[in-house]
């Protein structure tokens, strides 16, 4: 979605929302906080028994909840180093439990092994895309880009799962495959991201510098 559209357009449209959550006494640590339980908790209650398409309403519209705390951010003159840290973790759990929901539906409720195998791919390498950039921008160095990032894996996943849903509650059998199709499509994708971030470390000033070994402690 941010991805699609710009981050500097979703920033204009959330900024007057931003402004009227602050109002409120709601802090930025709240917004995420509220938006991540509320979307662990459809995760791990919806998917798991097969209501796909409520599912993702409720993560789709916290989701877009928890986007606001960067809004509420700008609107109060800045975030903290704490809410950033604390918003990226939210979000890699999030993204642990709506894939590990639909991975537990395709085991006990589709039986589908294919579907549960692309899942966990896209469970993994959509923690190692995030933690591969994070170990970089630590160390000093770059692992921008890459083809698929969280804002996409979101509108993918939730799209595939939502049409899912919508194809069991109407008896339409070809729109039930919507979620295969997209998890498939995330899986390629998400590998190909891993392997660009890696470059990308790879190619940053400085990143095959030799680090000298610690000097060692003398025992006291």
């Amino acid at each position: 979605m941010l991805s699609f559209f710009g981050r500097e357009t979703f920033a204009r449209a959330t900024a007057p929302l931003g402004k009227a959550l602050v109002r409120t006494g709601l802090t930025p640590d709240a917004v995420t906080l509220i938006g991540t339980a509320a979307s662990i908790t459809a995760a791990v209650t919806l998917f798991p028994t097969g209501h796909l398409f409520w599912g993702t309403m409720v993560i789709w519209l916290f989701v877009m909840f928890d986007m606001l705390d960067g809004a509420m951010a700008r609107a109060r003159g800045g975030g903290t180093k704490y809410g950033a840290v604390l918003d990226a973790t939210c979000d890699r759990v999030a993204d642990g439990a709506i894939f590990g929901g639909l991975a537990w539906w395709s085991v006990y409720h589709e039986h589908n092994k294919w579907l549960f195998f692309a899942t966990l791919v896209v469970l993994v390498t959509s923690q190692v895309i995030s933690y591969a950039k994070a170990r970089a921008e630590a160390s000093g160095l770059s692992a921008d880009g890459g083809i698929i990032e969280r804002p996409d894996r979101l509108v993918i996943v939730l799209v595939g799962a939502g049409f899912t849903g919508i194809g069991g509650h109407w008896g339409i059998e070809w729109l039930t495959w919507a979620v295969h199709v997209a998890m498939w499509i995330l899986a390629v994708l998400s590998i190909v991201t891993v392997f660009q971030r890696v470059l990308a470390v790879r190619n940053s000033p400085g990143a095959r510098e030799v680090i000298p070994p610690a000097a060692p402690q003398e025992a006291r």
